[in-house]
Parts: structure tokens; C-alpha cells; sequence
């Protein structure tokens, strides 16, 4: 069987997770040779709304604790919310782009048109595709600002380093649009400056980016808080609410660049009781995975008090706090990178960027004016080699970061992934990528005005782009749990 289509015992996403079953005829990935970059998982029998006829499968469904802690998860519910949807499936889908940006898919099945509400087994937050959740998504980019977050971080910082390169466009190009605005020293100091603030800063981005590739959560997360529904409108249905408290993503841990990660969940098994009219059931996949499968009793005293016992706890499923997936690490050691790492699509595509940077750099510090001034008076060779050729070259790893982030989100190499975020995010940093390369490859036709003239135009389209790539990545980082409608052509891939 192609690598893409298995994972690896030791790092099949959700493994623990009790409550999901995976489903292996839809892992896949766009690289025989490389790992899954895509897995959908099914809830489990536990959660199957509908009467069990079996002897080994309780009539009612089991709930799984969640910890005390996790008050973000509304206890109470008298009718349906309206920024709720009912739903009549709903499953799980891994991404290897979410997992490394600390998102949670679930794709559902809305309730069709004209049908009754009580008919579906499942409320779930609105769907994430609408104009109301863009609208709320730019919201969220002035108003939240997770600096803890290596996800955020690198968006910010991509968004910053192209708006300098945005201003540094303008230096070079518009004297040749408009020659009467060139002032002084404009495409000498006023460039030659832009650009190497702007590569130092897509260095930095670019390192945060290798950063993240090396910490994602090989174990998984699932991210949502599942309740039973007692009582009201809803009453029996199986509700999913977000659950960032039980994240075991590192990305809600604020403390992670002093070297250590969040374990989201306690070990350690607990009994609890409540008198609400909802009970919180599996977390993520840390806490679900510690918790394990519990019993529902309903108390002859008071009929909204319920009792929760852990039962059956394996030892083997519980976190282990010096794994991979619960700490931070700043380098991967050499086994993790031989037999898992240069196996993503994701960390092939961070490290050609982190490559690529690098190079593109000495073109930026090049480009300062004495050391340009100096490199022209030397030699056109000279500048040739130390400004224009670490520019194709970088450019060049650009353009592969490109293609390869693309590629990991889709479900085959031929097959574009247009309803993806991440997708956008690749094909806008590919277009960006091509115009720097395009620059450096017409820059040394000196003689050339036409040729002068379109590699200034590359950089500020090229600019452009990389700007509107790095604006979507900042949405899709602050979009942690987007509700997806099933599509019956991505699932028969």
C-alpha cells in the first residue's frame, strides 16, 4: 500500500481519541511516497443517536466527563440557540494544514429544507462558509491577538515583511510610471533599504514557519465539546461547541517559547457529579483520550441529577507529558526527522521557504546602497552574482513552498482544493513567488528600459500577492473550528 494512504502506528492522528473511528479508505494524500495529508473519522457507536439492539453496546449513549475547568462550554439549554444548526451527521476531518495551525474541521450534514428539527440527532455551530463568518472572521483579526501563538505570529509577520515590500515596490516601479515623483536617492536608498527590511523580516517569518512545522500535534486534537441535550427544545440531541480550554494543540499555551508545551488534560481519573441540564462529553483528544468511556445513572432522587464514573481506564491511552505532541521543541531530532518529517508535505514545503528566505536575504543586504554602489562599480558581474542571482535562486524556493503547500491541500496533485483556505494561501504565495523570481531573472538587462520597467512591475504585483496570501493566512489561523458541509465528490476521493 502507497505511503499516502496509512499512517504510521506512532503518529496516526487521534489515536486515542475514543469517541471517533477512523475511516481508512479516505486517507489519502496528494504523494505516494509521502504521508496522508487528509483522514476523516465518524463518531463512534457511543454517540449513535438511535436505539442499539446489541447486548455489548448500552442502550444509552455513555458520556465522558469534562474538566471542571472548561467553562466556556455553556451547562444549560431551554431551546435551540440561533447561531446554532441542526445536523443529521456529523464526522471529524483531519487535515495536516489544520493540525499544524491548531484547527478543528468537522464536516456535517445540514438538516435538508422543509424538514422537522427534531428529526436530527445534532446541533452544531453554523457553517463557516458564509458571508456572516467572513464578516466575523475580519473581526477577529482587530481583535484578537494570540502573540503566543506561533500560528498568529507567522501571519502577522508575513503580513508585515509584504507590506514593506509593497512600499519598496513603489520606490522602484513608480519613477517609470511617472518619472516627475522620483525624488532623490529613491530607487537607491528608498529600495535598496525597503528590501532588506523587508527579506530580514521574511527570514524571521520564515524560521517561525520551520518552528511550527516541527511542533505539530502528531497525536491529534479533536477541539470540540460534546453535550447531551436533557432537557428543551434540543432536548436529546448530541450538541458540538468549540473547546479551546481543552485544546491539545500548543497553540492556546501561552508559555511556549520558554520550551514547554500544555498538557491539556489530567490523567488522572475523577468521578464528578452535576445537576445541569446538559452533560459535557469528549473534549479533545487529550482529555477525551484520559477521561475514557463512561456511565450515565440517573439518581432516584432528583432526575436532573446525573452521576458520571470513569470505567475501564487504559493506562497506555492516557498523555504522555514528555511526548512530542504535549511539549515544545525547537529542533527535531534526527529519527523524528528521517522517518516522519521528511515525509510531510508541510515541512517540505516550510523548509524549501525557510531555504528560499535565506538565500533571497543576501540579495536584501546586497541591496543596500553602499554595498549595491560598491557591487556596481566593482563589476556588473559582481552585482549579477551577489544581488541578482540570490534573488532567482530564493525566488526559485518560493515558488516550490508554493507549489508544495498547494499540494497539501488536495486530495490528489491534479485536483485543485478552490474551497480550502489553505489552498488560497499557497496559490497567492506562488504568484508572489514567481514575480520575485521574475525580477531578479530581468534585472541584469541593464540596457533594457522594457526589461527594467517589467522587473520593477513584478515586484510590486508580486508584492501584492504575497500580501493578500499572508492577510488569508492570518483569517484562517483565528478560524480554529470551521464547520464544513460534506461534499460527496471529496468524499468518494
Amino acid at each position: 500500500m502507497p505511503r499516502n494512504h496509512h499512517f504510521l502506528l506512532s503518529h496516526e492522528p487521534l489515536r486515542n481519541q475514543s469517541l471517533l473511528d477512523i475511516q481508512p479508505q479516505h486517507n489519502t494524500g496528494p504523494i505516494s511516497f509521502l504521508n496522508p495529508t487528509r483522514a476523516y473519522y465518524r463518531r463512534c457507536r457511543a454517540l449513535d443517536p438511535r436505539p442499539q439492539q446489541s447486548d455489548d453496546v448500552p442502550e444509552d449513549p455513555p458520556i465522558v466527563p469534562q474538566h471542571e475547568e472548561h467553562d466556556d462550554v455553556e451547562k444549560q439549554t431551554h431551546s435551540t440557540p440561533k447561531n446554532e444548526q441542526a445536523a443529521t451527521s456529523v464526522s471529524f476531518k483531519w487535515r495536516s494544514r489544520d493540525n499544524r495551525k491548531g484547527r478543528h474541521a468537522l464536516v456535517i450534514d445540514p438538516l435538508p429544507p422543509n424538514t422537522d428539527p427534531s428529526t436530527a440527532p445534532y446541533l452544531t455551530p453554523p457553517l463557516t462558509h458564509t458571508l456572516r463568518s467572513a464578516l466575523l472572521g475580519i473581526k477577529r483579526m482587530f481583535t484578537e491577538f494570540p502573540y503566543w501563538d506561533i500560528s498568529w505570529l507567522v501571519a502577522v509577520i508575513f503580513t508585515l515583511g509584504s507590506v514593506v515590500w509593497v512600499m519598496n515596490a513603489f520606490f522602484v516601479w513608480l519613477p517609470f510610471v511617472d518619472p516627475s515623483t522620483e525624488f532623490p536617492n529613491e530607487i537607491a536608498s528608498g529600495g535598496g533599504i525597503t528590501a532588506f527590511i523587508g527579506a530580514t523580516i521574511f527570514e524571521i517569518g520564515s524560521v517561525l514557519l520551520m518552528v511550527e512545522a516541527v511542533n505539530e500535534n502528531r497525536a491529534g486534537c479533536f477541539g470540540w465539546a460534546i453535550e447531551r441535550v436533557l432537557e428543551g427544545e434540543g432536548a436529546g440531541k448530541w450538541r458540538f461547541r468549540p473547546d479551546k480550554k481543552g485544546c491539545g494543540h500548543h497553540h492556546t499555551n501561552k508559555k511556549n517559547f520558554v520550551g514547554k508545551g500544555d498538557v491539556s488534560c489530567d490523567p488522572s481519573p475523577k468521578n464528578s457529579t452535576t445537576k445541569d441540564h446538559s452533560i459535557s462529553a469528549a473534549s479533545s483528544a487529550s482529555s477525551s483520550a484520559s477521561a475514557g468511556i463512561a456511565d450515565e445513572k440517573a439518581s432516584n432522587s432528583n432526575d436532573n441529577e446525573i452521576q458520571i464514573q470513569n470505567q475501564n481506564i487504559d493506562p497506555t491511552n492516557q498523555p504522555d507529558p514528555t511526548s512530542p505532541s504535549t511539549t515544545w521543541t525547537w529542533f527535531p531530532s534526527w529519527h523524528e526527522l528521517t522517518t516522519n518529517y521528511l515525509h510531510e508535505l508541510g515541512f517540505l514545503a516550510s523548509l524549501s521557504q525557510l531555504l528560499g528566505a535565506s538565500i533571497f536575504w543576501i540579495s536584501g543586504l546586497t541591496a543596500l546602497p553602499t554595498i549595491n554602489t560598491a557591487l556596481s562599480t566593482h563589476s556588473q558581474h559582481a552585482l549579477d552574482g551577489a544581488y541578482w542571482f540570490p534573488q532567482i535562486l530564493g525566488g526559485t524556493g518560493f515558488i516550490i513552498s508554493g507549489v508544495l503547500f498547494m499540494l497539501e491541500t488536495q486530495r490528489n496533485w491534479y485536483t485543485p482544493a478552490p474551497t480550502v483556505l489553505g489552498w488560497h494561501i499557497g496559490l497567492w504565495n506562488l504568484i508572489g513567488a514567481f514575480g520575485f523570481t521574475l525580477c531578479g531573472a530581468l534585472g541584469p538587462a541593464y540596457g533594457n528600459s522594457g526589461a527594467q520597467y517589467q522587473a520593477s512591475l513584478a515586484t510590486f504585483w508580486g508584492s501584492w500577492a504575497f500580501l493578500v496570501g499572508s492577510l488569508v493566512q492570518w483569517f484562517e489561523c483565528l478560524d480554529t473550528h470551521p464547520v464544513e458541509e460534506r461534499s460527496v465528490v471529496e468524499m468518494e476521493g
